[in-house]
């Protein structure tokens, strides 16, 4: 007989990540919207005033065997008061392609923009830009295939492709075989001296959403059509020489641009229309973080949205009001102490006009705790 293996012989990474908030809101965090923009349908919104349980996270890792992969992540979240379980990512990937070629397949965040490719607990600020919210609702996640080339350079120069089944924002539930979004993205980076480095990206999302719904003024409504979402990002990073863990510098930025056609399907005083539409619009976000002395940060942010271009057809902004030219901001500023890697205390103030009627100061007290083992972050 052939030996057995014991329980002990697979022994996967685990690692917890705890988030939780105390907010203190001006505004309803229910009624949040953003307005000019079609609703995108993800978790979008502020959490609950008050104590709130953030979006915790169980990650399990492991390599399968000589060839493949494995990860899978957990999120774990509150919904009307009630704990929520998710599965964020459920993926594997190869181990061991040629000329510098990985696969990955099943579901996964994808590797477009900057931002997307990271997790809650990695963000610099409590929240996600207001372009990641309008746009990608807040992340781009889908179940599919991933395709990445790192090309033999002297300095990091990365392409990559996407095909998924397109059924999250923004694309729609589908019942149909295929694929229904595909990306492609080029990532590329190099040192500035001794002290800097620097990464740049370019990606595309094309989408064929079908009766995407959404709703505005009690009212149900769906899109149809094509979508097509450009993405540029930029990050720079400064740490002095020999002195990493108690200075650096870090600023980052992406800049969205949207276009979508299609046919836009409402309800009218109980009459089902629909109308030919165009929406071409855009959003960017800007921010720096600043490690002054050992554990301690300090940041701001700036968000821009641009309703730009909206045509409705026969269809007006006064029977959809959420789409009514308006372009949202938001200033948000934030200092944090990290006691060690494995824990960080956040306050952060922001000044957010993602609704047109009236201004939201909000206030964010934010923990986030790591337990067991845990990668390290990219770039």
């Amino acid at each position: 007989m052939g030996a057995k293996s014991g329980e002990g012989a697979f022994n996967p990474a685990i690692s917890l990540i705890l988030d939780s908030k105390f907010t203190r809101f001006q505004r309803d965090p229910s009624q949040y919207r953003i307005d000019g923009f079609i609703p995108s349908g993800g978790e979008v919104g502020p959490p609950k005033k008050g104590f709130s349980l953030g979006e915790s996270e169980l990650a399990i890792s492991a390599n399968v065997d000589h060839l493949f992969r494995a990860d899978a992540r957990f999120s774990l979240a509150e919904d009307d008061g009630k704990g929520t379980v998710e599965v964020e990512e459920a993926s594997i990937q190869t181990l061991d392609m040629p000329e510098g070629l990985k696969l990955k397949a099943g579901r996964f965040l994808s590797g477009v923009g900057y931002l997307n490719q990271q997790h809650p607990h990695e963000w610099d600020f409590a929240d996600a830009p207001l372009v990641y919210k309008a746009f990608l609702g807040p992340r781009l996640q889908n179940d599919g295939a991933q395709l990445r080339w790192v090309a033999p350079t002297p300095f990091f120069l990365e392409f990559g492709t996407e095909v998924a089944s397109g059924e999250s924002y923004p694309g729609a539930e589908r019942g149909k075989n295929g694929a229904g979004l595909w990306t492609a993205f080029v990532h590329t980076g190099g040192d500035v001296g001794e002290s800097g480095a620097w990464q740049a990206g370019l990606s595309h999302v094309h989408a064929n959403p079908r009766e995407r719904q959404f709703e505005d003024n009690g009212v149900t409504n769906a899109f149809s059509g094509r979508s097509q979402l450009w993405i540029a990002d930029f990050v720079y990073k400064w740490a002095p020489m020999g002195n990493s863990h108690d200075t650096y510098f870090k600023l980052q930025g992406e800049y969205f641009q949207r276009r979508e056609k299609g046919d836009l399907s409402y309800d009218l005083g109980g009459a089902d229309l629909t109308s030919a539409s165009r929406f071409s619009q855009s959003g960017s976000y800007l921010q720096a973080v600043y490690q002054f002395m050992p554990r301690w940060r300090v940041g701001l942010r700036g968000d821009w949205l641009n309703a730009g271009t909206v045509d409705l057809g026969s269809l007006s902004s006064a029977e959809l009001p959420i789409l009514g030219a308006y372009s949202p901001r938001r200033q948000s500023a934030m200092l944090d102490w990290s006691p060690s890697e494995f824990s960080r205390v956040r306050l952060q103030l922001s000044r957010d006009k993602s609704r047109a009627d009236e201004a939201d100061n909000q206030v964010w007290l934010q923990y986030i705790m790591s337990l067991g083992a845990h990668g390290a972050h990219k770039f």
